[in-house]
């Protein structure tokens, strides 16, 4: 049996996207973040509060993770946790004021290692690998018995 890493979806995606990670968190040391905080970053940036649990929904991580990574932006000053008025065993997140701050430059760094990514691709080729992606994902998820 033979297992060519060319010629698996599963490794190639993962290893695109080890590379986007280092990218980003390349372009993001200097605000002091990392990658591992873009999900959360995503998921409030409009300026709503959520719960952690509806926190690792939208970003599809598992909750011992969201805690981890909320733990550590709490540490750094970037999330605020409020009392939920609907459950009082369950705390509302929103971006601290320091995180909000730095939301420009944080979408600059994605917006630059995306472009990088997508730069030997045409319009069409970008569009349809979106579409791919989309249809992998999805199949991925009905697999799982997930749901986007």
């Amino acid at each position: 049996m033979s297992l060519d890493r060319h010629e698996s979806a599963g490794y190639l995606t993962n290893w695109a996207a080890r590379l986007f990670a280092r990218a980003i968190d390349r372009r993001l040391k200097p605000l002091r973040l990392s990658s591992g905080y873009l999900p959360v970053f995503f998921a409030l940036a409009g300026g709503n509060a959520l719960t952690q649990k509806q926190l690792a929904r939208a970003a599809s991580i598992e909750q011992p993770t969201m805690a981890a990574t909320l733990s550590r932006m709490e540490r750094d000053g970037l999330i605020e946790r409020t009392p939920d008025p609907r459950d009082k065993r369950a705390s509302l997140i929103s971006l601290a004021p320091s995180a909000r701050d730095k939301l420009e430059e944080v979408v600059a760094a994605t917006r630059a290692v995306n472009n990088d990514a997508l730069s030997n691709l045409s319009s069409d080729e970008a569009e349809a690998y979106f579409g791919a992606l989309k249809k992998i994902i999805g199949s991925l998820e009905r697999a799982a018995g997930e749901k986007g």
